[in-house]
């Protein structure tokens, strides 16, 4: 059976774009599923983060798009406003050899107002967050009469989010006859039992979710007390020194504990848990996508959705609550045929975790022996990158390459030196290397944008 994206019946723009992003070959999920997708089944996915879902059902909702018609034809929906964002991100590579296709992300933490606004004008496919859907149907800002296919994305973590109520709000306000795609890491009775109400003879799809041993390197270390785990971590950090490392933490308190004592002891860490305001998560988020921030110190909020290009190392500070998670935690890393390393910290009162960790990944855990302590006398790594954040963005038509060219015009610093830029509705940052942020700053001041100055100023914790 061949793999190719062009032995699948797919609209020749479409198929261009793909090759113009270097796709060549689907991955396991998007060969089992696109085909039932592509003609019009409904179906249930199921698959570990980052196996290629969302390009799956992305082509699939593209396909049928009917670009005259600007009433919302596609509705996704995503548990948080991370995976929301990055969803979006990918469906608009995807769609962009379609003319005039039109997306609009709709989530909470963001003013409805100008949702409002937006919706006024039309779109073709919306993406968004479960209670900000529900809140516009509820008021009859969103209209899905036109609607043709229904996404579920990570159904699992919906439900395990507290979003029960709002999903049956959303649909039992859908049309039918429609399509529903179902994509989830796990499939546990609640997942089941919406599938069984709201779906039609669906095409199950399943790729393993056990990841190479290859790909990531699992080790296991048996600590005590909380001070022990604290050391292990600063230990395990001090030996692999990554650029990019995600520590998981079960609760919010210790998340901000380990934040709180790795900064002491001069990492570059923040936190990201349920109770940071959504600029702060969105500004985390970004430091460190672009790799000015080294260390991420998370609840399970950001173990899915997290689109980050290459994870070095995932810390479990405790084992998670179950084994599928502690699956979807590792995943970070290793992606895409890469290298990663996960490290789990466990005590004796774990020992019922363990044993299920064990039965699931169908290995003996033993603990293994910690770093050197002499370690410790070693200093932290510290990012080679810091943000700027810039006074404009997509509202006043600021675009990457405006930025990138008021860096590194006349007499400006070297490309090279520029990182990641991100682009806001009403600011940007842009990730530059230490060192040239003086001048850096230097340039941004002197430019302009729209007649007003181009300010650029560091973010700092």
């Amino acid at each position: 059976m061949s793999t190719a994206f062009t032995s699948i019946d797919l609209h020749p723009d479409l198929l261009r774009n793909i090759d113009s992003l270097g796709f060549e070959e689907m991955m396991p999920i998007q060969a089992a599923s696109l085909p039932p997708i592509l003609s019009g089944k409904d179906v249930i996915a199921q698959s570990k983060t980052g196996s290629g879902k969302t390009v799956a059902f992305g082509l699939g909702l593209l396909q049928k798009i009917n670009t005259q018609d600007r009433r919302v034809q596609a509705l996704v929906l995503c548990p948080t406003r991370e995976l929301a964002d990055q969803v979006s991100k990918v469906l608009r590579q995807l769609a962009r050899t379609l003319p005039n296709i039109k997306l609009l992300t709709l989530c909470g933490g963001m003013p409805s107002r100008a949702q409002v606004t937006s919706l006024s004008h039309g779109a073709h496919i919306v993406v968004g967050t479960p209670g900000r859907i529900a809140k516009h149907l509820r008021t009859e800002n969103l209209n899905v009469e036109a609607l043709q296919t229904l996404v579920l994305d990570e159904g699992d973590r919906m439900l395990e989010m507290g979003f029960q109520d709002e999903l049956d709000t959303i649909i039992n306000t859908l049309p039918k006859p429609r399509q529903t795609l179902l994509f989830s890491a796990t499939y546990p009775d609640t997942i089941r039992h919406i599938a069984e109400r709201v779906m039609t003879q669906p095409i199950m799809v399943k790729v393993e979710s056990t990841h190479d041993e290859t790909s990531i390197q699992q080790h296991f270390y048996k600590v005590g007390t909380i001070d022990e785990r604290l050391i292990a971590v600063r230990l395990l950090l001090l030996q692999h020194r990554p650029e990019s490392a995600v520590i998981f933490c079960n609760t919010k308190k210790d998340c901000m504990a380990v934040t709180d004592k790795l900064i002491e002891q001069g990492f570059s860490a923040l936190d990201l848990h349920g109770d940071l305001e959504q600029n702060d998560r969105d500004e985390t988020l970004i430091r460190f996508a672009n790799k000015s921030l080294s260390i991420l110190v998370s609840t399970d909020v950001a173990a899915r959705g997290l689109d980050i290009d290459s994870l070095d190392v995932v810390i479990n500070f405790h084992l998670a609550h179950d084994a599928e998670m502690h699956v979807h935690r590792i995943g970070r890393t290793g992606r895409a045929g890469s290298k990663g390393i996960a490290c789990s910290l466990f005590s004796d009162k774990e020992a019922y975790k363990v044993a299920r960790l064990e039965e699931y990944l169908g290995q003996s855990i033993e603990g293994e022996p910690l770093p050197n302590s002499e370690l410790l006398s070693t200093s932290p790594m510290s990012p080679t990158m810091t943000t700027l954040k810039i006074n404009a963005g997509r509202k006043q038509k600021l675009r990457p390459g405006n930025i990138l060219g008021a860096l590194t015009g006349e007499d400006g610093i070297e490309g090279s030196k520029v990182g990641k830029i991100h682009i806001n509705d009403k600011s940007s940052y842009v990730a530059v290397s230490n060192s040239i942020l003086k001048p850096a700053m230097d340039k941004l001041s002197q430019e302009k944008w729209k007649s007003r100055p181009l300010k650029g100023w560091l973010l700092e914790d």
